[in-house]
């Protein structure tokens, strides 16, 4: 296949060769079972419905360079018409059918689409890992056709600040496509993926629904995602099965005392966050299958992985990727152009280089990575170096605790779920934990117990301060309580006032 890479003088982009739509993603046995959602999809049927979807977006105006936005929820329609758009030639942005009216209006806009496919909300209740939608397709007035080569079109997660705008192009896709062929460990023809991961975001599109319909591989969605839901789809199928998902659903699947008898489950594939070695060995244990890691960007996609737990915390880089180490511990990837549509900032993308702004080191010996967290968690208190990611990983380990999150404000702030909600003595085991696991000048000045931590759309953690103390200032309104009183020897010098939730923890540095 071939995909456009200059840009002509009025502008518009060359559009991308669609042929890569037939001949990579739709090829293969025309009766054979690709995708499972309330019933199974043969790929017959994909490629019909792919059809009809393309002649209404034809309808409504969309053209080979033009650009198209799906806001939907995970569904056959959002794989019909993402196909569909490809097919068409057009630039296809994913937009997550949980945003506001208001952010879809902003996103639009940034976007500039010319076709909006959208439906109904999707109804309140229990979360599924699947909806049945009926699709609207709408011409934009306010639209224009593509301006870069890209065919696919994603918004950052935004979990440390605002969305960035990232392309890539269709032979960037079917080159990571080739790269999960060459990783030992990634399904194969013949098996089976039950993917937890939005279809929305790089792991659950690129390593779910676009390897799957690739490779061969069956893909199913369970109908609840709940624990019980997951393990169901689970038992459904025959097939060797891999869960694809993120921490959060290791640790909700963790939670099952007794998980049935599942012959078929081979293992799971978690991207995301790292996963704490508490929760690593109660899935391990509880289901006795392998937990495999996997480590990517939306730019880039899979970067390195380690699918059989055999190397943790270090990973193996993926074929034909390129790592290196800079001065300052980031890690950073060889790119030959930059994937951002809104940006020119050098800090991002430089000379061949992707900044990844996670620490990292590069073992010189064996070429595997060890991913060391944000480089942006790293404050100065009191003069000294605080790693959050290090005081945050300490807090969730600590047996009361189900999640946490760490920031720093005016002090270093914790954020935390307790497995028990008003368990007896729970502040005064947290305050022990810290203090024998952290030097004073490390630990939380404030701990804010929460009923829930807010979540980007793939799941990973929210660090951003004010979705933070909403959240906080949620659980306090919930509970009645004007919040937690200060733990006791709590120092009166910390700087920082406790807030509705919070507790001001003793032992913490005064400099904070």
């Amino acid at each position: 296949m071939k995909a456009a890479s200059t840009t002509p003088r009025d502008g518009r982009a060359t559009p991308p060769d669609p042929s890569w739509v037939d001949d990579v993603l739709l090829a293969g046995a025309g009766s054979g079972v690709c995708l499972v959602f309330d019933a199974p999809v043969t790929r017959d049927e994909l490629r019909r419905l792919v059809g009809e979807a393309q002649d209404a977006l034809t309808g409504a105006g969309l053209r080979a360079g033009g650009t198209a936005a799906l806001c939907l929820a995970p569904s056959l329609a959002l794989v019909a018409h993402l196909l569909a758009g490809w097919r068409t030639g057009a630039q296809v942005a994913l937009l997550d059918h949980r945003l506001t009216p208001f952010e879809t209006e902003q996103a639009l806009g940034r976007l500039g689409s010319q076709v909006v496919v959208s439906a109904e909300p999707v109804p309140a209740g229990p979360a599924r890992g699947f909806y049945d939608q009926r699709p609207t397709v709408r011409a934009r007035a306010a639209g224009s056709p593509a301006r870069t080569p890209h065919a696919l079109v994603q918004l950052s997660s935004g979990s440390t600040g605002p969305a960035k705008i990232i392309g890539r192009t269709a032979a960037d896709v079917v080159a990571e496509l080739g790269r999960y062929a060459r990783i030992e460990g990634v399904p194969r023809a013949g098996e089976r993926i039950v993917s937890l991961a939005s279809m929305v975001h790089v792991l659950g599109l690129v390593g779910g629904l676009l390897h799957g319909l690739h490779a061969g591989v069956k893909l199913a969605f369970p109908e609840r995602a709940t624990a019980e839901g997951i393990l169901a789809t689970v038992a459904a199928g025959r097939e060797p099965t891999t869960l694809l998902g993120v921490p959060f659903h290791i640790d909700l699947l963790s939670w099952v005392a007794e998980p049935p008898r599942l012959p078929q489950l081979t293992g799971m594939t978690t991207g995301g966050e790292l996963v704490r070695p508490r929760v690593y060995e109660a899935f391990t244990s509880r289901y006795g299958v392998r937990l495999g890691s996997m480590y990517g960007m939306t730019e880039v996609g899979v970067i390195a992985t380690d699918l059989f737990g055999a190397h943790r915390p270090e990973l193996t880089p993926a074929p034909g990727m390129t790592l290196r180490e800079s001065e300052r511990g980031e890690l950073l990837i060889a790119t030959d152009a930059s994937p951002y549509l809104n940006s020119d900032d050098p800090s991002r993308w430089a000379d061949g280089w992707l900044h990844t702004r996670d620490g990292g080191r590069v073992d010189a010996a064996t070429g595997r990575i060890r991913v060391l967290g944000r480089l942006d968690s790293q404050v100065s208190v009191g003069g000294l170096k605080v790693d959050l990611t290090e005081v945050e990983h300490t807090l969730a380990e600590l047996p009361d605790v189900a999640a946490a999150v760490v920031v720093f404000g005016s002090s270093i702030e914790a954020y935390a779920v307790l497995r028990e909600p008003g368990a007896p003595g729970a502040a005064a085991r947290l305050e022990a934990g810290l203090a024998e696991r952290l030097a004073p000048y490390k630990r939380p000045r404030l701990l804010h117990v929460v009923e829930r931590l807010p979540r980007t759309a793939t799941g990973k953690l929210v660090r951003d301060l004010a979705a933070l103390r909403a959240a906080a200032s949620g659980s306090a309104a919930a509970s009645g309580s004007a919040g937690a009183s200060a733990l006791p020897g709590a120092s009166a010098s910390s700087g920082a006032s406790a807030s509705p939730g919070a507790a001001a923890l003793p032992g913490a540095s005064a400099a904070q």
